[in-house]
């Protein structure tokens, strides 16, 4: 009976939330605080002849039990983005299950943060449009983004219909000071302001760069299954080579990765070592992304603007995505013509190993949420499909229980912006 009695109260926990408890965001950071990093040279930024535009970003997906991946919906995180970023569906007054933007979408692929920077000799105005097949656009910066087409029609048409996104007269200026927005509340967007590239102005709008956020049903181009001992096997899917790859694990604290070059159709990694540190993780991944093409002060504010989320407890394969497949994935039209584009984007591949499993069943057994929270964002799979013929019904259900009470607090938190703009 008390069992019975502690499930109906885990189930009721989101409307208490929902009156008003602070959000929870689960984050790791290295141990030892900030990591002293050697300072960074230019890259060439200076030097750019003509129209230059470069581009990073993030596809996040969950491996399922045969390593390919599955739909899911975010339990938990961080609720990341400062007030002043647009928000599909978002009205001026009351709130809405749409102001959520993607969080409130099961989908296969979370796309996030990708930036468009921009490298002029002079200043000079360019229309961009990104499109995005089997995908939603659900936040972008700055306002003038104008989406093709609208909210409406493209929630109706998910995950069948293309929804692009259309900047007009970007102005590029290079040389020019500008005041960017700011937020009170502390936020990983304002690290991608760390670069040497020009501020562009859409409408009056000033930033650094374009930015844009999405979901989407497409499959990433590798699956990524665990086994018994740990160790991981990644295999191509698209028939485009991965270039670079690393199979990353934070078990309490402590780190371990291993990298693989060009794995063609399939490769196994063995368990990491936790025996690495967060500064030589932090300079391979620069290195990786200066291979792509990246400026070295785009490189590491990639890196700064995610190593909250990236390597936080659990185990993950980062891996470079063919441009090939980013550039179906998701095309890009600049006007006039650059000079030079280039793209890097990283793909993660939330893994869920016997360790992670373990990790989680105990907390469901213990009936202890604090425990389950470090898993926040992808708690719904790994119960769903890795622990639901593991466990009881009855452990089943307060597992869901403590699940949707932490998405409460998840959701209040990502809804904070809305409540602000209704007042």
């Amino acid at each position: 009976m008390k069992r019975l009695a502690l499930i109906s109260l885990l189930l009721a926990a989101p409307l208490v939330v929902a009156a008003g408890l602070a959000e929870t965001v689960v984050t790791w950071q290295p141990a030892g605080g900030p990591v002293d990093l050697p300072p960074l040279a230019d890259g060439g930024e200076a030097n750019v002849k003509g129209l230059t535009v470069h581009e990073w970003g993030t596809f996040t997906s969950v491996a399922g039990p045969d390593g390919t991946a599955v739909d899911w919906l975010p339990a938990g995180g961080p609720t990341d983005l400062p007030c002043f970023v647009s928000v599909s569906g978002a009205g001026p007054k009351g709130l809405s299950v749409s102001e959520q933007g993607g969080r409130a979408n099961v989908a296969k692929v979370r796309m996030e943060t990708p930036v468009l920077y921009f490298y002029s000799p002079k200043e000079q105005a360019v229309d961009v449009q990104v499109s995005f097949p089997h995908g939603l656009m659900t936040e972008w910066y700055p306002a003038g983004g104008r989406l093709i087409p609208g909210w409406y029609e493209a929630q109706k048409a998910f995950p069948n219909a293309t929804e692009n996104i259309l900047w007009s007269n970007v102005k590029v200026m290079p040389g020019v000071t500008a005041d960017f927005p700011m937020d009170a509340t502390p936020s990983h967007y304002y690290a991608a302001r760390q670069t040497n590239s020009a501020p562009i102005s859409v409408d009056g709008q000033f930033e650094k760069f374009l930015f844009y956020r999405g979901v989407a049903s497409f499959d990433p181009p590798i699956s990524a299954k665990a086994t018994h001992d740990g160790s991981v096997t990644v295999t191509g899917l698209s028939g485009h080579r991965i270039p670079r790859l690393i199979l990353f694990e934070n078990r309490g604290g402590k780190i371990g990765y291993r990298l693989s070059n060009d794995i063609g159709n399939s490769v196994t990694l063995a368990r990491p070592e936790l025996t690495a540190t967060f500064k030589s993780l932090q300079q391979d991944l620069e290195d990786i992304l200066r291979a792509e093409g990246m400026f070295p002060r785009e490189a590491r504010a990639m890196v700064e603007t995610w190593k909250d989320t990236w390597f936080e407890q659990g185990t993950r394969v980062f891996y470079i995505v063919p441009t090939a497949a980013v550039d179906s994935i998701l095309p890009l039209s600049v006007t006039p013509k650059p000079l030079n584009i280039a793209r890097a984007f990283v793909g993660r591949m939330e893994v869920i190993t016997p360790a992670t499993e373990e990790e989680v069943r105990t907390a469901i057994s213990r009936y202890d949420r604090k425990m389950m929270e470090p898993y926040g964002r992808f708690l719904e799979p790994i119960v769903k499909q890795f622990l639901a013929r593991q466990i009881s019904a009855e452990d089943q259900l307060a597992a869901l229980g403590m699940i949707q009470s932490i998405r409460a607090d998840y959701v209040e938190g990502v809804l904070a912006c809305s409540k602000k703009k209704a007042w």
